[in-house]
């Protein structure tokens, strides 16, 4: 199967997915916060934060992994997203690492099924329509190196959200058809 049939985008709660691994756009004490980070914490039950707590935070651009606890999604992949700060401070290659971060973990522990957030967009302020293009071509050339990744789910929070991964994804099949 291609790497764009593995690829699917709904709009959701990503809370609600029966994964192997929903992934989190966490800030970088772990411990919850609001938007995605704070839904997730509060639907995982508090073991999520106790085990949090033992990892000692995580750096921006790098991602690391827990148990689920109360989610159908079997673990947690905390990700620490870059704050948008006008794109001079390597924003776009601390985003593309938090995919990048996150699916090499979903491999070392031998997951084949993930959802992502839009990481980075909510009250990080990075730009959707950059962010968008920064996952989706990640993610393609995960789903394309890596025939274990048997599903990607890209969860959009709000309609517009969704509108745009959905023409993004539709352009970059268009160019790689192209080629």
């Amino acid at each position: 199967m291609s790497a764009e049939n593995r690829l699917q985008i709904i709009q959701g709660d990503i809370c609600q997915l029966d994964v192997d691994a929903i992934v989190n756009a966490a800030n970088s004490s772990l411990l919850g916060g609001g938007g995605v980070d704070g839904a997730i914490h509060r639907a995982a039950g508090p073991e999520l934060v106790n085990e949090c707590r033992d990892l000692h935070g995580c750096k921006t651009g790098n991602a690391k992994i827990t148990a689920g606890y109360n989610l159908p999604a079997r673990h947690v992949i905390h990700t620490v997203g870059p704050v948008w700060d006008g794109g001079v401070y390597d924003e776009d290659a601390l985003l593309l690492s938090c995919y990048r971060r996150s699916c090499e973990l979903m491999r070392e522990h031998q997951l084949s099924s993930i959802a992502f957030p839009c990481v980075s967009t909510g009250i990080y302020g990075f730009p959707i329509e950059r962010a968008c293009r920064i996952a989706l071509g990640e993610l393609l050339a995960q789903l394309s190196a890596h025939a274990s990744i048997e599903r990607i789910i890209c969860c959009c929070f709000s309609r517009y959200d969704h509108e745009i991964y959905d023409r993004t994804l539709e352009e970059l099949r268009d160019n790689n058809a192209a080629e």
